[in-house]
C-alpha cells in the first residue's frame, strides 16, 4: 500500500487556489482511478483505491497547509507505510507553470506544507513538484500563491492534472523517473525560468 497525499487549505475559499494544486491533483487521480467514496479520517479527507494492483490512499490534509505533516504523519503510523511509500503533491514556485519535477528527500525549499512534513516523516518521502511560476519578487510570493489560477491557466494547468493521473502506474510502482517523464510528454510546458518569465526576459 502506499500514500498519495496532495497538499493545500481546506475550504471553499482557497479551493482555486495556487497552493491547492495538490488538492486538485488528488481530485484528478480519485477520479481517473474510479476510488472510493471520500471520508474524514486522520485528520484528512481520505478515499481509497487500487492503481493497477497497488492499493492506494489518496488523502487531502485539512490541517491547513502549515500542519500537513500531522495528518499525513498519523496515516503513514496507523499503516506502518515507511516514507519511500508516500508520495506528496505540492506547488512549486520555483518550476515554470506546467513543468513537473519529482524528488525524494532534500530541504523544504520555503514550502511549509513540505516542512511539515519533513518534521512528522524524516525527509526521505518522494515529492511530485507541480510548477505555478514565481512572481518575480519575494514579497510578491505570498500573494501569488493564495491567488487563484486565472482562466489562461486552464490549458496547461488540466493538461498536467490529466497526465498525473494518467501516467501514475509509473509512481506506484517506483519508477520516478519515468513517471516524471511520462508527465512532461503528456503536457510539455515551457522550461523558463519563473523569475526570468516575470521580469518578461
Amino acid at each position: 500500500m502506499i500514500i498519495i497525499a496532495g497538499l493545500g487549505n481546506p475550504g471553499g475559499k482557497y479551493e482555486k487556489n495556487r497552493h491547492n494544486i495538490g488538492f486538485m491533483a488528488v481530485d484528478e487521480i480519485a477520479s481517473r482511478w474510479r476510488f472510493g467514496p471520500e471520508r474524514a479520517k486522520f485528520q484528512s479527507i481520505v478515499s481509497e483505491g487500487e492503481v493497477e494492483g497497488t492499493k492506494v490512499l489518496l488523502m487531502k490534509p485539512q490541517t491547513y497547509m502549515n500542519e500537513s505533516g500531522r495528518a499525513v504523519g498519523e496515516a503513514a503510523r496507523f499503516y506502518k507505510i515507511k516514507p519511500s511509500e508516500i508520495i506528496v503533491f505540492h506547488d512549486e514556485i520555483d518550476l515554470a507553470p506546467g513543468r513537473f519535477r519529482m524528488k525524494t528527500g532534500g530541504g523544504a525549499a520555503g514550502q511549509n506544507g513540505v516542512r511539515s512534513l519533513i518534521s512528522h516523516l524524516g525527509a526521505d518521502f518522494r515529492r511530485a513538484r507541480m510548477g505555478i511560476g514565481h512572481p518575480g519578487e519575494p514579497q510578491l510570493v505570498h500573494a501569488h500563491v493564495l491567488g487563484d489560477f486565472h482562466k489562461a491557466d486552464k490549458p496547461w494547468l488540466d493538461a498536467m492534472l490529466q497526465a498525473c493521473a494518467d501516467a501514475l502506474p509509473f509512481a506506484v510502482n517506483g519508477d520516478d523517473e519515468r513517471y516524471q517523464g511520462e508527465v512532461m510528454r503528456l503536457a510539455p510546458a515551457p522550461k523558463f525560468s519563473p523569475r526570468q518569465a516575470a521580469r518578461g526576459e
